[in-house]
């Protein structure tokens, strides 16, 4: 197992908790922006930071990705 993947798990859950969205929501919206490849590609910066910036960080990136 790779270290990213305990890691991406929790920012699965934790955006789905302070979103109110059901595992499926989230996982529908990681996938249509390659939320996890994000999630990896920065797993060694994200990693050290709390889980209100990790939310905030992939919401910054999802709507970076709308915008394009």
């Amino acid at each position: 197992m790779s270290k990213e993947l305990p890691f991406i798990v929790l920012c699965i859950e934790e955006y789905k908790n302070k979103k109110k969205m059901s595992g499926k929501a989230v996982m529908e919206l990681f996938a249509k922006y390659s939320v996890c490849d994000y999630i990896r590609t920065f797993y060694d910066a994200l990693h050290t930071t709390g889980t209100k910036y990790i939310v905030n960080d992939i919401d910054l990136y999802i709507k970076s990705c709308q915008s394009t």
